[in-house]
C-alpha cells in the first residue's frame, strides 16, 4: 500500500511539474506584453482588505503547508523516517542542503539590507523536483524517487522553522496563546481518538485566524494542524489519510499554480540580467546552483564515512550527486520566503528572476548528469 502510495505521488507530482512550468511562462509571457498592467493589477486587487494575491499567500498556502505536514506524518509514521537509521541519510543530507546555501547567500550579503534573505536559498520546491526526476522515466530506481521525496519533505521543514524563527516581525502573545491553546485542544482531541475530520478543520480554520493576526505568519497553522490530525494505522480508514488523498489534487493543480502565477507576474526591464550579478542574485543563484548540491554531498558524505549512517539501498554516489542538482530547484519555497523577507518591490522582483534563473540552471544540470547516469548504469 506504501508503495502504491509513492508512486501515485510520484505521478501526480510529474504533471504538477509540468503545470508549473506552464503557468510561470504564461505568467511572464503575459506580464511583459501590452496585457501587463491589467493582468499585475488583476492580482493585487482588494478584497477584504487584502489583494487576492495576498489571500493566496497568507491563506491558500496554509492548505499546501497542511499537505506538506501530513506528507511529513506520513513519512515519519510509516515511510523513510520511520526508521532513524534509514533516516538519517536523507535528513542529514537535507540539513546540509539548508545550511550550506544560506551559509553562501549570507557571505555575499553580510552588512547589506538584503542579508535577511538567507533563507531563499534554503528551500526545495518538492513538485517542480520531482517532476523533473519523473521525466526520466521508468530508469530511475524507486529508492531514488524515495530519498528526493524525503529529502524534500525534510527541506521543506526546515524552511517552515526558519519562517517561525526569522521572518516574524512583531507577536500579538494573546493571538498566539489563543492559537496554541486550539492546537492543545485538538491534540486532546486526538488522544481520546476523535477520528472524525470536521471538528479538527473548523479548529484549524480558527488557528488559522488567530495565527494570522499573531505576528507569526498563518501558514504554519497549516502545519501544526497536520500533525494534530489522527494518523491511526495510515490506512485509508485514517483521518490523516483521508484528508491528504482529499487535498492532494487540489493543492497540486489550483492552490500551487495559483501562486505560481500571481507571483512570477515580473516585468523584466531592458537591464534585468545586471539583478543576477549583485549581491543579492548571486546569492540566490549560488546558493542553489552550488551550495545545495555541496552541501548535501558534503553532510551525507561525512555521515556516511564517519558510520552514522549508510547509503539507501540500491543507490551510489553518482545517483545522490544527480539528485542534489535537481534540490537547487527552489521555485515555489524560495519565492515564498523572498516574500517575508522583502518589502522593496526591486528586491522581490530581483529575487524572483534569481530563483527561476537557479532553478532553470538546476534542473537542466540535474536532468543531464542524471541521464548520463541512468542511462551507463
Amino acid at each position: 500500500m506504501i508503495n502504491k502510495f509513492i508512486n501515485n505521488f510520484f505521478n501526480s507530482e510529474k504533471a504538477v511539474g509540468f503545470i508549473l512550468i506552464f503557468c510561470t511562462a504564461f505568467s511572464l509571457i503575459i506580464s511583459n506584453s501590452s496585457l501587463g498592467l491589467h493582468y499585475i493589477h488583476f492580482w493585487e486587487t482588494n478584497f477584504q482588505d487584502h489583494s487576492i494575491a495576498h489571500w493566496i499567500n497568507d491563506g491558500l498556502m496554509a492548505i499546501f503547508f497542511l499537505l506538506i505536514g501530513l506528507e511529513l506524518e506520513r513519512e515519519v509514521y510509516v515511510g523513510e523516517l520511520s526508521n532513524l537509521k534509514i533516516a538519517l541519510f536523507p535528513i542529514i543530507s537535507a540539513i546540509g542542503g539548508v545550511v550550506v546555501p544560506a551559509t553562501i547567500f549570507f557571505i555575499y550579503n553580510y552588512g547589506s539590507r538584503t542579508q535577511s534573505g538567507a533563507g531563499i536559498p534554503m528551500a526545495t520546491d518538492i513538485a517542480f523536483a520531482i517532476g523533473m526526476l519523473a521525466l526520466l522515466g521508468k530508469s530511475v530506481p524507486p529508492s531514488l524517487k524515495i530519498f528526493l521525496t524525503a529529502l524534500a519533505v525534510i527541506d521543506d521543514l526546515c524552511a517552515i522553522f526558519v519562517i517561525a524563527f526569522f521572518y516574524t516581525d512583531s507577536i500579538s502573545f494573546v493571538y498566539l496563546a489563543i492559537a496554541l491553546g486550539i492546537f492543545i485542544l485538538l491534540l486532546i482531541m486526538r488522544k481520546l481518538k476523535v477520528n472524525v475530520l470536521l471538528p479538527y478543520l473548523i479548529g484549524g480554520i480558527g488557528m488559522w485566524y488567530c495565527m494570522l493576526h499573531s505576528g507569526v505568519h498563518a501558514t504554519l497553522s497549516g502545519v501544526l494542524l497536520a500533525f494534530a490530525i489522527p494518523f491511526g494505522k495510515g490506512d485509508e480508514k485514517s483521518p490523516s489519510y483521508k484528508l491528504q488523498h482529499l487535498l492532494h489534487k487540489p493543492v497540486s493543480f489550483i492552490i500551487i499554480p495559483l501562486f505560481a502565477l500571481a507571483n512570477t507576474c515580473i516585468v523584466f526591464g531592458y537591464n534585468w540580467t545586471e539583478g543576477l550579478s549583485t549581491r543579492l542574485g548571486s546569492g540566490i543563484i549560488s546558493g542553489l546552483v552550488i551550495g545545495k548540491p555541496f552541501g548535501i554531498l558534503l553532510f551525507s558524505s561525512i555521515a556516511v564515512f564517519t558510520g552514522i549512517c549508510k547509503l539507501p539501498e540500491g543507490l551510489k554516489w553518482k545517483h545522490i550527486t544527480g539528485v542534489s542538482l535537481l534540490a537547487g530547484i527552489g521555485f515555489t519555497m524560495s519565492i515564498f520566503i523572498t516574500l517575508l523577507a522583502f518589502d522593496n518591490p526591486q528586491y522581490i522582483d530581483q529575487s524572483k528572476i534569481a530563483i527561476i534563473f537557479a532553478s532553470t540552471i538546476a534542473a537542466i544540470l540535474g536532468l543531464f548528469i542524471l541521464n548520463i547516469i541512468l542511462r551507463n548504469k
